[in-house]
């Protein structure tokens, strides 16, 4: 299950479900895709096919919804 978080432009946000224990947020549009872990500090973890610029931005995205992500996490992985 990859319940989407919310939609930026043309970005998906979303989680995989049981991935890793990791706070992280996946991005995909179609251009590419991207992993943001949010612990210990918002870092890359990896992306495919994006740009510096892209990637800038969406660094940006998820510093400025990094509350709203992480209690996303919460309530889907607290069951």
């Amino acid at each position: 299950m990859s319940p989407t978080l919310f939609k930026y432009k043309n970005y998906r946000f979303f989680f995989f479900s049981r991935e890793e224990a990791r706070i992280h947020v996946h991005i995909t549009c179609p251009e590419g895709e991207a992993k943001f872990w949010l612990e210990p500090i918002i870092a890359l973890a990896y992306h495919y096919k994006l740009s510096e610029k892209q990637l800038r931005e969406l660094q940006k995205v998820v510093e400025e919804r990094k509350d709203e992500i992480k209690n996303e996490w919460e309530k889907h992985f607290e069951s």
